[in-house]
């Protein structure tokens, strides 16, 4: 029994300690609180920040997207006709130019083809001809000339249409570009289905990218891009030249084009592109760092240091980017903004301000 009240009293004693030692330290945080700017000889040191002191500049509203290099033109080289290769007249990874023969496929069938309506066309005419040297002296009726002339007129359209396959059996460079690399040798039996190589015309190239839809007043055929890709740590740049005419409904995004001079050949068609767009450029704007404003129920705030005691300022602001913040009112060239010790600072508060450059 007398156990039992010795340990109900040393818990007692325990919580009192507790209360006790509650009481004596906030105590001691109220004393050193109100005490921050006083000491025993003048004033305190206060809260220790950063801040920078307000002044203008240029601000340029670039928007960054993402986009993929495009071939200026491309194109997979087929066959229109079957037959045997003969020749392939090009080497894998060589520029070819417009009309030059790449591959000749066998046309002796259809070379065959073609003499022999051309010898039938040739013998129609002469019909032709004689009957209307008789047609003239009466001797025979229209009609029957008109029939030799029909003949000829079909024997002409089929040697045409020979001569339409006989060209099918050669096949040519419809532009001037880079071919890739071929899929096919000499002596195969090649087919409309099958794959020659590519050709890819890539001085200049292409960009392809989107932009959301509230930039569309901003951007203009001619507008500069400026772009890095994973392959290169320099900068490339190209020119707006193509814009969509309307708004994808599912994306709310602006399709945009512009054209990359390559004239080294050290981009390729598929490359993936960081793309930097130059929107507007504001004159003598106040930037200061993003951390420095504080969100509000009504708005933003941040604090300047004035008389070595932070003050609250309500402020409205632009355009942000990654680092800073466009002002539009509330400061003024001059003022040193608070930048570190935000959720600490309370108006008045003494504080003491390490200026740093921005």
């Amino acid at each position: 029994m007398k156990l039992r009240y010795i340990i109900y009293t040393l818990i007692g004693l325990g919580i009192a300690y507790l209360v006790y030692y509650r009481i004596s330290a906030n105590k001691k945080i109220a004393d050193e609180g109100a005490g921050m700017g006083k000491g025993k000889g003048g004033p305190g040191k206060g809260l220790q920040v950063n801040g920078i002191v307000v002044k203008t500049g240029d601000f340029s509203n670039d928007l960054e997207v993402t986009g993929t290099l495009e071939a200026n033109e491309s194109v997979e080289l087929h066959s229109e006709v079957s037959g045997l290769v003969t020749s392939i007249n090009f080497k894998e990874g060589s520029n070819v130019t417009k009309g030059s023969l790449l591959v000749k496929i066998n046309d002796r069938d259809i070379q065959a083809q073609l003499q022999d309506a051309l010898t039938k066309q040739k013998l129609s005419a002469t019909n032709e001809n004689r009957s209307r040297q008789l047609l003239e002296k009466g001797a025979i009726s229209q009609e029957e000339y008109d029939t030799s002339l029909a003949n000829l007129q079909s024997l002409k359209a089929q040697a045409q249409l020979i001569r339409a396959q006989l060209a099918k059996t050669s096949i040519f460079a419809p532009f001037s570009g880079k071919i890739g690399l071929r899929s096919i040798s000499e002596g195969v039996y090649l087919t409309p289905a099958a794959v020659i190589a590519n050709l890819s015309s890539i001085n200049p190239l292409k960009i392809s990218f989107s932009v959301p839809e509230k930039y569309i007043g901003q951007i203009k055929n001619g507008s500069e891009v400026s772009f890095t890709t994973d392959g290169y740590t320099k900068t490339f740049t190209g020119k707006v030249f193509a814009i969509e005419p309307g708004i994808n409904t599912q994306t709310r995004t602006l399709q945009i084009k512009a054209l990359v001079p390559n004239p080294n050949n050290e981009l390729f068609p598929g490359s993936f592109a960081k793309i930097k767009l130059a929107l507007t450029t504001t004159k003598d704007a106040i930037m200061i760092p993003n951390e420095a404003v504080i969100p509000v129920l009504k708005g933003k705030i941040v604090f300047i240091s004035k008389n070595g005691k932070a003050q609250q300022v309500e402020v409205e602001a632009g355009t942000r980017t990654a680092e800073n913040i466009v002002i539009t009112s509330g400061l003024k060239v001059g003022d040193t903004v608070l930048t570190t010790g935000a959720m600490a600072l309370k108006q008045d508060a003494p504080v003491k301000v390490t200026v740093v450059k921005n």
